[in-house]
Formats: C-alpha cells, sequence, structure tokens
C-alpha cells in the first residue's frame, strides 16, 4: 500500500499541525492558538466531542492547523482510533501532532487504517493525506502491522469473479515470493489422492478447482505455528442454496484465508523467531450434478466420518482436512479464522468476533493483546455437553446440530475434533466485514483479531 506515515517530511512547507483535545483541557489548548484561531473554535462552537473535528484557517485562509476532539469518556467507552477518521476529512498534505499524543502507536496505525482506500475499480476520490509519525510510535512496526490489514482487506473487498481459488493460490504466492517462503498447492483430484476429502467434495461442483494452500517460512527448529484459514472463494449454499439477500456479500466468505494471509505477512516482515505454516483449502461451494448433497457421508483426513446435515455448512469441512494436517505435527500454537457462522453475528454483531480455546493461559493472553491494541474479541464456550447435538445416526458425526440453538458452539466443538496434537488451538469465528464505517475502519473487507494474534506472537517469539 502507499504509506500515510512519514517519519521525514520532504515537504518544502512546515506539517500541519493537529491539536488533540479533551473538553477538560479545552481552553488550555485553544489558549496554545493565536487569538484568531481561538476565536473560530469558539464562534463554531467546537467543544472536543469525541471525533469531533475542526479545520482553522489562518489570516489568509490556508489551513493553520486542525482540532481533534477526543472526549471525556462520559458517553461510554472512547473510540481509541479516533484518530482514523482524519484522512477522509482533509485536504491533501502532511500533518503531525502538536501537543501530547495518547497512545501515540494506536494513533498512528488509526491514521494508516483510516487512509485504506480500495480502488481497484475506481478512482479513489480521497486525498493523499500523510502523517509524520508521532513520538513514541514505531513507525516500522506500525507500517507492517497496516500492510498485514491492508492485504486482508483487498483480498475480501475483490469480488469473486477476480478472486477465486485460482486467484487467491495467485496472492499466497506472491505473498510467500516477497518473503522467501516456500509454496505447495495440491490441486483437483490430486486432493483425493493426498487424502483430503472435504476439501474436495466441497469444490467439486466448481470449475475452478478447489485445493490446498500450503506455505511454510522460518527455520525448521524454531517454535511450529501454524495458521489455518476458510477459502471459500464464494458459497452459492450448495444444494441447500441460498436466498438472494444471503449470497449478496458472499464474496467475503474467505475472509479467514485473507485474514491468515494479513498475519502471516505481519509476522513474516517483523521476522519473528517461528517457523510458520499457512494451510489455507481454496474452494468454490457450487451447483452442479456433481456436488455433495444433505445426506452424504464423507470421509476425512482424520479418518472421522462426517455425515452432511447442510451444504451451506461447508466451510467446517474444508478447515476439517486442512486441521487434521496441521496438527499432525504437533505445532506449539494452531490457529484457524474462518466466516463460519451467522450465529456468531447473532450473539455478537459485526464487531465482535468470539474465539475459543481450552486453553486458559492462552485465552486470557488474547484477550489481554485485544484490549490493548484495541482489537475487539470474546471468548466463548466449548461446552462439551453441546457434543451431543452433533450425533449422527449412520455416521461418527453430522457436521452440524440438529437444532437452532449454540451454532457457533457446536461449530467450534465440530472442529476440536481435528485437533489433538497442537499444544495449544484457538478457533476464530469472524464476520470480516465493516458493515458501517467507523474512524480507522471504513466500509468493507476487514481484518478481525490478527492484530491482536500478532501481539501476542511477537511478544512469545521475539526476534
Amino acid at each position: 500500500m502507499t504509506h500515510s506515515l512519514v517519519d521525514r517530511p520532504r515537504a518544502k512547507a512546515a506539517p500541519v499541525a493537529i491539536w488533540p483535545l479533551r473538553p477538560s483541557d479545552l481552553e488550555a489548548g485553544l489558549a496554545a492558538l493565536g487569538p484568531g484561531q481561538a476565536a473560530w473554535a469558539r464562534t463554531n462552537r467546537f467543544a472536543a466531542r469525541q471525533g469531533e473535528t475542526l479545520l482553522v484557517p489562518d489570516g489568509q485562509g490556508a489551513l493553520a492547523c486542525v482540532l481533534l476532539g477526543l472526549g471525556n469518556g462520559d458517553a461510554g467507552a472512547p473510540d481509541r482510533l479516533v484518530a482514523g477518521k482524519l484522512p477522509g476529512l482533509l485536504p491533501e498534505g502532511i500533518y503531525r501532532f502538536a501537543g501530547p499524543v495518547p497512545e501515540p502507536r494506536l494513533t498512528a496505525l488509526a491514521w494508516a487504517l483510516g487512509a485504506y482506500r480500495f480502488d481497484r475499480y475506481h478512482k479513489s476520490a480521497g486525498a493523499d493525506c500523510r502523517l509524520v509519525t508521532p513520538d513514541g510510535a514505531d513507525g516500522p512496526e506500525v507500517r507492517l502491522i497496516a500492510d498485514g490489514v491492508a492485504l486482508a482487506r483487498d483480498l475480501i473487498n475483490t469480488p469473486s469473479n477476480d478472486m477465486g481459488p485460482d486467484e487467491l493460490e495467485a496472492a499466497a504466492a506472491r505473498l510467500a515470493r516477497g518473503h522467501k517462503a516456500k509454496i505447495v498447492v495440491i490441486k483437483g483430484n490430486d486432493l483425493l489422492k493426498r487424502n483430503f476429502p472435504m476439501i474436495h467434495a466441497v469444490g467439486r461442483a466448481s470449475p475452478r478447482a478447489p485445493r490446498l494452500i500450503d506455505m511454510a517460512w522460518g527455520r525448521t527448529g524454531d517454535p511450529k505455528v501454524t495458521l489455518v484459514g476458510k477459502g471459500v472463494c464464494f458459497d452459492t449454499g450448495g444444494l441447500n442454496i441460498k436466498p438472494g439477500n444471503s449470497m449478496a456479500l458472499m464474496k467475503k466468505d474467505m475472509g479467514g484465508a485473507a485474514n491468515v494471509l494479513g498475519l502471516a505477512s505481519m509476522i513474516m516482515a517483523a521476522r519473528l523467531k517461528v517457523r510458520l505454516r499457512v494451510l489455507i483449502p481454496a474452494v468454490e461451494n457450487s451447483i452442479s450434478g456433481n456436488a455433495f448433497r444433505p445426506g452424504d457421508v464423507l470421509a476425512s483426513r482424520k479418518g472421522i466420518t462426517v455425515e452432511i446435515g447442510n451444504t451451506d455448512a461447508e466451510g467446517r469441512l474444508v478447515l476439517g482436512d486442512a486441521l487434521a494436517l496441521a496438527d499432525e505435527e504437533s505445532p506449539e500454537l494452531l490457529i484457524d479464522m474462518a466466516t463460519l457462522t451467522g450465529a456468531a453475528r447473532v450473539a455478537l454483531g459485526p464487531d465482535l468476533p468470539p474465539f475459543y480455546t481450552d486453553d486458559e493461559p492462552l485465552a486470557a493472553a488474547i484477550a489481554a493483546k485485544a484490549q490493548a491494541v484495541a482489537d475487539p474479541v470474546w471468548r466463548m464456550p466449548l461446552w462439551s455437553p453441546y457434543d451431543t447435538m452433533l450425533e449422527s445416526r449412520i455416521a461418527d458425526v453430522n457436521h452440524i446440530s440438529d437444532g437452532a440453538f449454540a451454532g457457533s458452539i457446536t461449530a467450534a466443538l465440530f472442529l476440536r475434533r481435528f485437533v489433538d496434537k497442537a499444544r495449544a488451538w484457538a478457533h476464530f469465528d469472524i464476520f470480516a466485514w465493516t458493515p458501517k464505517a467507523r474512524p480507522g475502519r471504513p466500509f468493507g473487507g476487514e481484518a478481525q483479531a490478527i492484530r491482536a494474534l500478532h501481539a501476542l506472537i511477537a511478544e512469545r517469539y521475539p526476534r
């Protein structure tokens, strides 16, 4: 991406000052401005409410400075990414924060995230606004995180005619080349020869061949960290076809794959001391004469037989085979990410993805890092008594429950059956989409939980 952060401005004119102000220190802040500028702020009734902005002119009508309201948090939790609204509001130029900046790293990241534009199909209307990296923010670190987020967003925002299994493979290959990682792809009927029957079954109805993308980076002796991402490039629902309003956003059903690639980008750019593996089952769930059917029983790599309750619950099937492969080498940390269930959205909405793990220290660490970097997640229970909802009369397990309850939990319980050897495992049921723009979070494809996971992995395995 074109970086919106600069460490040393090269412009002839001095950067325009941005004053972050709270209502409690508003008068002191205005006193630091010239009398004419302070009068302008009072005339425009600037009150430093959270997210309130005011462009202040100089005596010749040019932009003298910008006021940004931080609020006092009185009306709920403060938005720690509030600075992310500025790139979409300000005229082209270079800016700097004047005075103390709360959480300078997050402030710089918010700016970078807010400057994101998806302009593949039309020219962006956004101005080229750049920020001098605030004191206390690690510019290179902020950039590599912003790059990872932008990668995930770009992949999700791309429509399925330009982001099928071939294009998702190409994106993974570009990332691998950029970091000298190795990549192997098992494709089409080779999936059956190599014992990935569920990946093959889900993707075989599409003319775009199903595949398993397997990327590896790092030294063999370093701790094994494996990321598995659901790569359903479009989901019609299969023979249990979705209604049109449910199908409209299914280009984002590869959001798990996009997010693990974004996270992998961060890990490799930071050169963390891990042996990283990324597994992406990339398929299109389509309809044709050879589509898998409700009532079918599928074999799996794990040896578990799976009765198909509904072909629109395909993501957990492809993840099951990929997780079984990942588990075979006993990774120290195994993470999977998937746009898996509507039940997760009903429970927690679009902004708060649930995660599941039986590992208490891992759960606590994920929650702490999510809070630290303003990347919210919420732990949900792997409630074993609900395993009975997945019982099958003719196979080892049904892949969906026999009722309408606890859909996200039962999906996680299904996935847990494919993980035995990993020292720690967590499943993230993400939405991968921002339905309403907010500071630092433009409308469209979104990276969720990967900033928190990068912070966790970077702390555990520093370079």
